[in-house]
C-alpha cells in the first residue's frame, strides 16, 4: 500500500512540476539592426504625383527586428525605414527569414515607417533593381541575426504622452473657403488646410499623444530591445535630392543614451495610426526651420518621451506567455459609377493648356485613378491582419495608412491592458479612413487615394477584437 502510494504522489509531483516547467520557462529576445541604405544614385523616391529623384542620403537606413521566444512560440516584430513596402517584396523577405530561423512567415510582423524621403523599391531602373535584392536580404538578415542573438530576457509596457507635435490634418473650412476636390465637387473637410485663420475653422479628428513602449531587458536588466510607437506621419523638412530616415531614424539613433545601453541595444520606432494626422500646426505659424531641424526636435521629443514611459514600467517580467494570429481578410475594391467614369474621361478629354489650368487641382491625376479603378480585372484585395500578445502587452498590425481613430477604438476595446496598433504592417493598401470620415470627403476618401470598400475599417477592427479575445483566452 505505501508503495502505491508513493508512485502516485511522485506522479502527481511529476505532472505539477512538468507544468510549470511548461509556464515557467524564461522568455528569450534577441535585436538586430542591419543597415539598407541605398549605395547607387540617381534614384527615385516615391510618394507624390511627380517623380523626385534623390542624389545622395543625409542619414542611414536600417531594418530593425525583434524576435521573441517563450519555448513555444517565437515571433518577430520589423520595422524597416521606407515609405510602405507591398506584400510581395515583404513575403520573399520572410521567406529568407523563416528558411534560416523556423519562425513561421505567419509569425512575423514588418512595418514600414512611412519616410516620404525614402528610395523605390520598383525596378524600372538599374539603382532600383540593385536595392530590391538589398533591401529583400537587409530586411532577412535583420531578423536572422535577431534570432542569433537570443538570451534570456525580461519585458515591460507603458506608454506616456507627446500631445505637442502631433495634430490632425483634416480641418472643417469656414463657409466659402472650401475649394472644388480633383472630381469639381466640395468636400466637408480638406487635408492641410494651411494656418490662415480666416479660412481653417476646426480639426475635424482627434489624435494621438502617446508614445507607447515595449522594453526588453536580459536578466540583469541590461537594454536589450525598444519597439516604440507613435501616430505620426513623417515629420519632412529635407532638402530636394536628399534622402533621410525622417524622425524615426534619429529617433533610434537617440534611445541608447537616454537608457544608457550598451553596445547591440537596437531602438526601433513603429508607425502607429496615423493617416490622418501630422506633425504642421495649422492653428499656429511655426518660425522657420533649417533642413533636417524639425526631424531633430520632434525626435528628441520623442526620444525623452519615450524615456519617460519607460520610466513608467513597475516590472519587466520574464514569465510572459507569447501569441500570435493572423487572419487573411478579403475585401471589396471601390468601384466608380459610370457617371463617374464619364466625367473623368471628359477631364482626360481635355487638351487645350489653358483649360487644363482651369480644371481643379490633381483633377487628371484622379481622373487617371477612376478610369484605372473602372478597368481593374480584380473584384477583391486579400489583405492581412495581425494580433500579438506578449503576456498582458498586445500588439495590432494594420496594413493601411490608418485613421487615428481606429487606433483609439482599437485600444479602449482591447482586453489587454495596454495595447499598440502598428501601421503599414505587411503592406501598404492606400488610406483607411472611419466610416464617418469617408462621409466628410476629402484626399484621403478620393478613389485612387483610398482603395477598398468604405466599410473596411468595421471590418478588419471586428478582427482583430475577435483576435485579442481569442490570444486573451488562451
Amino acid at each position: 500500500m505505501m508503495n502505491s502510494r508513493f508512485v502516485l504522489l511522485c506522479g502527481v509531483l511529476g505532472v505539477a512540476f512538468q507544468a510549470m516547467g511548461q509556464t515557467a520557462a524564461p522568455l528569450r529576445a534577441g535585436a538586430a539592426a542591419v543597415d539598407i541604405t541605398p549605395q547607387d544614385f540617381p534614384m527615385n523616391m516615391p510618394g507624390g504625383f511627380s517623380a523626385n529623384m534623390a542624389e545622395g542620403v543625409h542619414d542611414p537606413f536600417h531594418s530593425r527586428a525583434l524576435v521573441l521566444d517563450d519555448g513555444a512560440v517565437s515571433l518577430a516584430m520589423v520595422v524597416v525605414d521606407n515609405l510602405g513596402a507591398g506584400p510581395d517584396v515583404l513575403k520573399e523577405a520572410k521567406t529568407l527569414a523563416s528558411e534560416k530561423t523556423g519562425i513561421p512567415v505567419e509569425r512575423m510582423l514588418i512595418s514600414s515607417t512611412h519616410t516620404h524621403s525614402g528610395p523605390s523599391l520598383n525596378t524600372r531602373s538599374p539603382q532600383a533593381a540593385a536595392y530590391y535584392r538589398r533591401f529583400v536580404s537587409g530586411v532577412a538578415d535583420s531578423i536572422i541575426q535577431a534570432h542569433a542573438a537570443r538570451k534570456p530576457a525580461a519585458v515591460g509596457a507603458a506608454a506616456h504622452p507627446l500631445a505637442e507635435e502631433v495634430f490632425n490634418r483634416r480641418w472643417f473650412m469656414k463657409e466659402g473657403k472650401m475649394p472644388l476636390n480633383p472630381f469639381g465637387r466640395l468636400d466637408r473637410v480638406k487635408m492641410n488646410p494651411g494656418t490662415n485663420p480666416e479660412v481653417i475653422d476646426r480639426p475635424a479628428g482627434p489624435t494621438d499623444p502617446d508614445i507607447s513602449v515595449l522594453s526588453v531587458q536580459d536578466l540583469k536588466r541590461k537594454p536589450l530591445a525598444l519597439f516604440a510607437n507613435y501616430s505620426l506621419h513623417y515629420v519632412g523638412g529635407a532638402p530636394q535630392g536628399q534622402m533621410s530616415a525622417d524622425y524615426f531614424g534619429e529617433f533610434a539613433r537617440l534611445m541608447p543614451s537616454r537608457l544608457r545601453a550598451e553596445d547591440g541595444f537596437v531602438a526601433m520606432m513603429s508607425n502607429g495610426t496615423s493617416g490622418d494626422i501630422n506633425n504642421i500646426p495649422f492653428n499656429v505659424t511655426r518660425p522657420p526651420r533649417e533642413p533636417f531641424e524639425q526631424i531633430r526636435i520632434v525626435a528628441q521629443k520623442a526620444a525623452d518621451t519615450a524615456w519617460l514611459a519607460h520610466r513608467k514600467i513597475e516590472k519587466h517580467r520574464s514569465d510572459v506567455r507569447l501569441g500570435m494570429k493572423q487572419r487573411e481578410v478579403v475585401l471589396k475594391y471601390r468601384r466608380p459609377s459610370a457617371q463617374e467614369v464619364a466625367e473623368a474621361q471628359a477631364v482626360l478629354a481635355v487638351k487645350d493648356k489653358d483649360a487644363i489650368e482651369k480644371l481643379p487641382r490633381l483633377a487628371q491625376n484622379y481622373a487617371r485613378n477612376t478610369v484605372a479603378a473602372a478597368e481593374r480585372p480584380e473584384e477583391t484585395l486579400t489583405v492581412i491582419v495581425q494580433a500579438i500578445r506578449i503576456g498582458d502587452i498586445s500588439v495590432c498590425a494594420i496594413p493601411f495608412e490608418t485613421f487615428v481613430e481606429i487606433g483609439l477604438d482599437l485600444k479602449k476595446r482591447s482586453p489587454f491592458p495596454q495595447t499598440i496598433v502598428v501601421g503599414l504592417a505587411n503592406a501598404r493598401h492606400g488610406y483607411l479612413p472611419t466610416l464617418e470620415q469617408h462621409k466628410l470627403g476629402g484626399y484621403e476618401t478620393w478613389l485612387g487615394t483610398n482603395q477598398v470598400q468604405e466599410d473596411t475599417s468595421v471590418i478588419l477592427t471586428k478582427h482583430l477584437l475577435e483576435m485579442l479575445a481569442e490570444l486573451k483566452g488562451e
